[in-house]
């Protein structure tokens, strides 16, 4: 088995990007971003209740459920971001200024 691509979120952004720019009948990004944002709204919802659901309980968990919806869900927040013109980039961002604060610090900051 090869190693996972650290980078495969960048390759991803620019492949919706190209999408975005030159719309292709024959692509699901393409089909996305045409009825973008109810689209991907209805995409996220569903793709998050397929991540909670993988989860299942731990007599019947799937291994493998959780990675393959956690993918898809990953895959569709891209598409809405490509599409609201965010980059990956700004996400990291985001993440690093967070980093080292406690989360229910942070969440607190938000509600003030």
């Amino acid at each position: 088995m090869n190693p996972p691509n650290s980078d495969i979120l960048r390759r991803l952004e620019e492949v919706i990007q190209d999408r975005r720019n030159n719309p292709s009948e024959q692509s699901y990004v393409t089909e996305l971003l045409r009825d973008a944002p109810m689209s991907l709204s209805s995409k996220l919802i569903e793709e998050a209740y397929e991540v909670v659901h993988a989860l299942g309980d731990e007599e019947a968990a799937d291994p493998e459920a959780l990675p393959h919806e956690a993918a898809d869900l990953m895959f569709h927040l891209l598409v809405l971001l490509g599409w609201s013109d965010v980059a990956w980039e700004d996400v990291e961002r985001k993440l690093e200024e967070r980093f080292g604060t406690s989360g229910l610090e942070e969440k607190a900051k938000r509600h003030v």
